[in-house]
């Protein structure tokens, strides 16, 4: 893989997912799409306006990913969200502490990214936090405990006589329908439905900017499908074995993030390791951030932005290291598993990220019960 033949589908996945990060990082600054704020706005206001524009970015990721599944232009059950084993217990655990700590961050992974393409030093010292304790989580200390605690905890879909997680598989087995006939139902029932909680409220309908944001940033993560898993999946002239170029999991990818600030981390720091090299992941976190500088500085937004007090401090690192712990263990934060995963109808990824919203909501209702109690 390190040829030079393989080089040039490996730059191009680098450099196509720096250029759909850069349009994500651009598109969430303008937005102001964060799923936190999204559940924090419906629990603290009862407003859904950032809340449907998430789902809809959803319905927009899950139709596209699996009209490029049915095309036959990716396998989307290679995907790590779709492999037989269900550790449902991780997913749910990983997926309930990332939603404490992105509430008790004041943000996501995704959502800090932005911030400090604007600015923010203190979004800089979480997205370290985050990366160190993602690190940890994938192989040092908190593996062992998700190892050895958590991931022991699944359910082997194979012997109900499913080949993976796919929501499609589950539909073909109990109703008897052809697996092409399933997915196709179960998309259309599942966006459906999405469109419709959606589309429902006329204030969104007449929202442009929500509307378009939801739409493209659903298209992005579909591209990152076709970019990894169509335009990436070619032969390793050194093996002559059929692989996915420049992806960490070594299988197509789209938009996450806790992962890739822990691989960011060990290349920054074991930079001279010829082992390790620049990966998609890698590069869309990147392209994250430069995007949102980018319309920080077109539009005069960029502002330097600290810690407001020690209390702040610790309350964001506390988060940064739950959501690092709980992003990997859960296989992907609010973007990974709520728009990338969602996108596969993987089982796991339905399961994350109810404990990533469930996370999310209790303690917000603890902060506010906290505040009104000492206010």
């Amino acid at each position: 893989m390190d040829s030079a033949a393989a080089q040039p589908l490996t730059t191009i996945v680098l450099w196509g997912g720096f250029v759909l990060a850069l349009a994500f990082g651009a598109i969430a600054a303008k937005t102001n799409f964060c799923t936190m704020g999204a559940v924090s706005d419906v629990v603290n206001m009862g407003h859904w306006g950032r809340m449907r524009m998430w789902l809809l970015a959803i319905a927009v990721a899950l139709i596209g990913a699996n009209v490029l599944q049915l095309a036959g232009l990716v396998d989307l059950g290679q995907s790590v969200y779709r492999r037989p084993s269900l550790s449902w217990l991780s997913l749910l655990v990983g997926g309930a502490l990332f939603g404490v700590g992105m509430s008790l961050a004041g943000g996501c992974a995704n959502k800090n990214l932005v911030r400090l393409g604007g600015g923010s030093l203190r979004s800089l010292v979480v997205l370290t936090f985050v990366a160190i304790s993602s690190y940890m989580t994938l192989k040092g200390l908190f593996g062992q405990w998700r190892a050895s605690w958590l991931d022991p905890v699944s359910l082997d879909l194979g012997r109900f006589g499913l080949k993976d997680q796919g929501l499609g598989a589950l539909v073909a087995r109990f109703t008897g329908l052809p697996a092409a006939q399933a997915l196709q139902a179960t998309v259309a029932i599942a966006a459906a439905v999405l469109l419709w909680l959606v589309f429902k409220d006329k204030r969104f309908r007449t929202n442009p900017t929500q509307v378009l944001g939801g739409l493209v940033l659903g298209a992005l993560v579909v591209a990152g499908w076709y970019l990894t898993g169509h335009v990436g999946y070619g032969e390793n002239p050194e093996t002559l074995e059929t692989v996915y170029f420049a992806t960490n999991t070594r299988t197509l990818e789209s938009m996450s993030f806790v992962g890739p600030l822990a691989y960011t981390l060990e290349l920054l720091m074991l930079w001279t390791d010829r082992s390790l090299h620049l990966s998609y992941g890698i590069a869309t976190a990147l392209g994250v951030v430069l995007g949102s500088l980018g319309y920080a500085l077109a539009t005069a937004r960029f502002r330097w932005e600290g810690f407001a007090s020690l209390a702040d401090l610790r309350s964001q690192l506390l988060g940064a290291v739950l959501m690092g712990f709980g992003g990997v263990t859960a296989l992907g934060c609010t973007i990974g598993q709520g728009l990338t995963g969602i996108s596969t109808l993987a089982i796991g990824s339905f399961i994350a990220l109810a404990g990533i919203v469930g996370g999310s909501v209790a303690t917000l209702k603890f902060i506010n019960w906290r505040e009104a109690r000492l206010g």
